[in-house]
């Protein structure tokens, strides 16, 4: 049986590597040993302390398709989310309570529920984009960020005037912006470096916004639970009425803990995919040509559903997730009983990861991978496997069908009516903004101006920027 090898050299090293340059460390491992290979520098060691990366479709459809006699789902290995989520939320827990959980969780994210979201989302959209004056620069990160959480907020709060919904918005951003760079990502990565030295030290202002957030959410939490108003559609009110088998409701702490999980794990990464889908529409012009022509297609009293189900929008969404892919690994799963995969033996205890990025850069898969060709999207259909921004199996992202209706919308409206422009030519690469990819330089950009077209639903009182 061959022995699984990976990069060599002193594991320290490795994971600084890992934390500062992730990209450069994935592609340099899979050149060296494509498919598989192990990693032990990550930081995610099980039981024998061993640790598997894998970017081929078949290892990963076998990961994340066996039965859990072979491979578990352990919530702990997912600690370094821990300071941010708690240990109460859907991506911390394992076993029958995960499972549980994720089934009072998802019927907010689908049906009729995510419909309701339409006209919230356009609307949204409109009003960031018109505080942005003709000839302004700013960066396209920041932008949809501010859309995605107003989203996240009004969809998962339905919060109303008086609610601290403006201070709770601004410490989730500086929370979320402590980790914008590899340098400060590393406290994630060291716990060490967790250390409260005072209010003007990093952890210690980290840790008094978090004190604080706590207090606010549980406030909220507190006044939903006193004050129940059937008429809410947002998902606080969702998960409050929901019972388990046995009857019961979430705890404050749970709800805390999945608020936190939906606040943070569905704006950042919504945000930083129409970030990068921005500026690719604008750096490869003809990519912006196309999607205009389909979307002024539309019969003018399209509704939202309808721009949801358009192939190039989805086909330019798509391809952004699969170039830059956000998170660059799945959750971690623990080898429970000795398994071949790809001609080597895993034995229990192992800790193995789906490289999602890797797979998304393999030549056989996506031929000139490192250019950005929606058109692959409509040529070939991709199995969950080959594409799988989402993660995949048990732990498959919850918010997949919210951030995929935010972000069709979000685009088609901006690239509807405002006339963008980038205002650096030079190519924008992703580096490590917490435990995701995201733009180095944020995608700086310039408004131009409205761009008129026929009335539809995407329209809403524009007002002219001047």
């Amino acid at each position: 049986m061959k022995k699984l090898l990976g990069p060599s050299g002193s594991l320290f090293l490795q994971r600084l590597q890992w934390i500062f340059d992730p990209i450069s460390y994935l592609e340099n491992a899979e050149a060296q040993f494509p498919d598989i290979f192990q990693a032990n520098s990550l930081g995610f060691g099980g039981a024998s302390g061993d640790v598997i990366l894998t970017s081929h479709p078949h290892a990963l459809q076998q990961l994340l398709t066996s039965d859990r006699k072979q491979f578990s789902t352990p919530g702990a290995m997912n600690a370094i989310l821990k300071p941010l989520l708690g240990d109460a939320s859907v991506i911390m827990i394992e076993g029958d309570r995960h499972r549980k959980r994720r089934q009072l969780v998802m019927p907010s994210f689908h049906g009729e529920r995510l419909k309701a979201y339409g006209d919230l989302i356009i609307d949204i959209t409109h009003k960031v984009l018109q505080t942005i004056p003709a000839g302004q620069a700013f960066l396209a990160r920041d932008i949809t960020q501010t859309i995605s959480l107003e989203v996240i907020f009004q969809t998962v709060f339905g919060f109303r005037e008086g609610e601290n919904s403006g201070r709770i918005k601004t410490l989730l951003t500086a929370m979320a912006d402590l980790f914008r760079s590899p340098l400060t990502s590393s406290f994630l990565f060291f716990p060490s470096l967790q250390k409260d030295l005072g209010p003007w030290s990093p952890w210690g202002k980290f840790v008094r916004q978090r004190q604080e957030l706590n207090q606010l959410l549980y406030a909220a939490i507190a006044e939903r639970r006193a004050n129940p108003d059937p008429s809410r559609t947002d998902i606080l009110s969702m998960l409050l009425e929901a019972r388990d088998e046995a009857g019961e409701p979430m705890t404050d702490q749970e709800l805390r803990d999945e608020l936190m999980t939906l606040l943070f794990a569905g704006h950042e990464t919504t945000a930083t995919v129409m970030a990068w889908a921005l500026y690719w529409l604008h750096y490869k012009p003809d990519t912006k040509t196309q999607l205009l022509a389909e979307l002024d297609s539309l019969d003018p009293q399209a509704d939202w559903m309808k721009i949801n189900r358009l192939p190039y929008l989805n086909a330019v969404c798509n391809e952004t997730m699969r170039i830059h892919p956000v998170a660059m690994l799945t959750f971690p799963r623990q080898v429970e009983e000795e398994v071949e995969m790809l001609g080597y033996t895993l034995k229990p205890g192992t800790v193995i990861m789906g490289a999602m990025y890797l797979t998304h850069q393999r030549e056989d898969l996506y031929p000139n991978h490192t250019e950005f060709k929606p058109d692959r999207f409509l040529e070939r259909q991709y199995s969950p496997y080959e594409f799988i921004p989402f993660g995949g199996g048990a732990r498959r992202c919850l918010g997949e069908a919210l951030a995929q209706f935010e972000m069709k919308l979000v685009l088609a409206t901006i690239m509807s009516y405002y006339q963008l422009a980038l205002l650096d030519s030079r190519p924008e690469k992703p580096r490590r903004r917490g435990v995701t990819l995201a733009p180095t330089r944020g995608v700086k950009m310039v408004m131009q101006g409205n761009r008129l077209r026929p009335t539809s639903v995407l329209e809403k009182d524009l007002v002219p920027t001047s």
